[in-house]
């Protein structure tokens, strides 16, 4: 293996890991609506299981409102289940033609216990970009003993670190902007 091939590796495994914490964070709520608050919620639409936004239109009008508007007014009843039966913490109210979900303001508590779980996914992710240099470190010195020079193992390992704590600066900026915007009131 060369070290252009190690490096991309370790790249691309980096990358995957701030990708998934940067999706992991759109689906944590901090009181603001938002559509990806419904992204685990799946509707039964004509005999398969597809997300809500399969099966109606999902806006948001303002800052704490989250309007669902069926395609088939028939939907109504079953999207409505489907959002209560998925323990998202919000409550359905239907009037006939849509559906609208309230965000309710957080408390103190819950935005510490958001701001918690916030920082849990990131140290995951944090442990993923390590262990992508760990493993690109193992690579050189594996490298090394089929035959690299000693100086590119030994630079490969440094471009690793700096890939790390590079990716590790991208993770810390999404991580304290997501607590700013929880910590927002």
């Amino acid at each position: 293996m060369d070290t252009k091939t190690i490096l991309n590796e370790a790249t691309g495994r980096m990358q995957k890991a701030i990708d998934h914490l940067e999706e992991e964070l759109l689906n944590v709520r901090a009181g603001k609506a938002s559509p990806n608050a419904l992204n685990g919620v799946m509707v039964d639409y004509f005999g398969s299981q597809v997300p809500v936004s399969g099966a109606a239109s999902v806006t948001v009008p303002d800052a704490r409102t989250i309007l669902i508007q069926p395609w088939d007014k028939n939907m109504l009843r079953p999207i409505e289940k489907a959002i209560i039966d998925s323990n998202i913490g919000l409550t359905p109210s239907n009037n006939g033609e849509q559906i609208r979900l309230t965000i309710p303001p957080l408390t103190e508590e819950r935005r510490k216990e958001l701001v918690k779980q916030v920082r849990a996914e990131a140290e995951t992710a944090r442990i993923s970009l390590r262990n992508a240099r760990r493993d690109a470190v193992e690579a050189f010195k594996k490298a090394q003993k089929e035959g690299m020079p000693e100086d590119e193992s030994k630079d490969g390992e440094t471009q690793s670190q700096k890939l790390l704590e590079k990716f590790s600066k991208t993770l810390d900026e999404a991580l304290s902007k997501k607590e700013k915007e929880i910590m927002t009131v």
